[in-house]
């Protein structure tokens, strides 16, 4: 790859996504250098959760994270003329991605056996809570629903609680993340095969391939998991102690003797007796898991009298892995380099902080962060470029009312 050359540009990615599964799915292509160009229409605007930000053309500051890096089409699908330009857009497409209900794309004639028919080489990706075929096909799906279908809300929380959703839309970014994954996939064998494919992602499907070792554990003992809030089973003491201040906490893992001993020290030092380290019922992991709820007695009654900073960096020292509890603020204030997010311009807002990959590639630059389209803001320039539209042709279809 060359420098100038991002893995994925020269890759056509139509996105007719809405909220946030297939829109992450597509930013995530985008970020590779694909050229997505969201289908939208002010008659069915796509208005993800409500934000502290709201920009008077609709963009909340979610949709402006989730759709950097796009362009838009304006494009009503129940007119007639409309329809036909998505179709057409569709056949000039290397990928579509839709997370619609089962068999929406269908009713609208573009589904992707029509699509396949003029496009021979088009990657369809279909995502939606349970999958486009099976009983369970037509059944409403949202995130917290999705974690309890798949088993996931009965580990999280302690025992004793109810259970307990993984909170910040788990369920869209897995569905999302595995899209992606298969598409880049799907792409990578069409270069041998030169066919496209239908990639049926179903959110529920993503949700349980993430519980391996709970089905695991549930298939050979015939028993559900337990409900171990911050405890674990391979590793102890575990947990989120209470520091000094106002809510204020540190994430302490021991992963093995060594570790306990070192931790046992830490504590030890200036407090009162009897001392942890050296105590036999301790010293061993099946030991500690059994009292378990002593030692957590003990280590808070230590982590009390300091700032979870300083517990931080002692435990650190030592070589345990310990880490204060931090507040979203304290990431946007960390002021250290990061490749988890960055700043980048936005019209609407001045600059906004933005999710960002991961990672780098060594031998290409990946594509600079743009800002998310205003709605139908590329209409004609996407009508253009990938059907070579006369303008003419462009002044008549927004005459009609089929784009907008």
């Amino acid at each position: 790859m060359r420098p100038d050359h991002p893995p994925l540009s020269r890759i056509r990615v139509l996105d007719f996504g809405h909220v946030l599964a297939a829109p992450f799915c597509t930013r995530l292509l985008a970020d590779l250098g694909a050229d997505v160009v969201r289908v939208e229409s002010s008659r069915h605007p796509d208005f993800p959760w409500p934000s502290s930000y709201r920009h008077p053309d609709g963009r909340h500051a979610s949709y402006l994270n989730t759709n950097r890096n796009k362009r838009s089409v304006s494009i009503d699908l129940k007119h007639p003329a409309g329809c036909d330009v998505a179709r057409r857009l569709a056949e000039a497409a290397d990928v579509v991605v839709e997370n619609f209900s089962a068999g929406v794309m269908d009713r609208l004639g573009l589904g992707y056996e029509t699509l396949r028919a003029a496009n021979p080489r088009l990657v369809f990706a279909s995502m939606s809570g349970y999958g486009h075929s099976g009983p369970r096909r037509d059944w409403t799906s949202m995130n917290m629903n999705l974690q309890g279908a798949a088993g996931l809300m009965q580990v999280t929380g302690a025992e004793g609680d109810p259970p307990t959703a993984i909170s910040n839309s788990w369920n869209d970014y897995i569905g999302g993340l595995h899209t992606c994954y298969a598409v880049i996939g799907a792409l990578t064998d069409r270069e041998t095969t030169g066919a496209g494919i239908h990639l049926d992602m179903g959110q529920f499907e993503c949700s349980v391939s993430m519980i391996a070792p709970l089905l695991l554990f549930s298939a050979v003992t015939g028993r559900n998991p337990e409900r171990m809030g911050n405890r674990s089973a391979r590793f102890a003491p575990q947990g989120v102690y209470r520091c000094a201040g106002e809510d204020q906490w540190c994430a302490v893992s021991v992963h093995d003797d060594a570790q306990w001993h070192a931790l046992a020290e830490a504590v030890d030092e200036g407090g009162p007796d009897p001392r942890l380290a050296g105590e036999v019922r301790f010293a061993t992991l099946p030991g500690r898991r059994r009292h378990h709820d002593e030692i957590d007695e003990r280590i808070e009654a230590w982590t009390r009298g300091l700032e979870s900073t300083e517990v931080e960096a002692r435990l650190r020292r030592a070589g345990i892995s310990a880490s204060r509890m931090r507040r979203v603020q304290d990431l946007v204030e960390d002021g250290s380099p990061s490749r988890a997010y960055k700043r980048m311009a936005e019209p609407r807002v001045g600059s906004m902080l933005t999710t960002a990959l991961p990672f780098e590639f060594s031998a290409s630059a990946l594509p600079p962060a743009t800002p998310a389209p205003c709605l139908g803001q590329h209409t004609r320039e996407v009508l253009r470029e990938w059907l070579d539209v006369p303008e003419g042709e462009l002044t008549e279809l927004a005459g009609t009312g089929a784009l907008v």
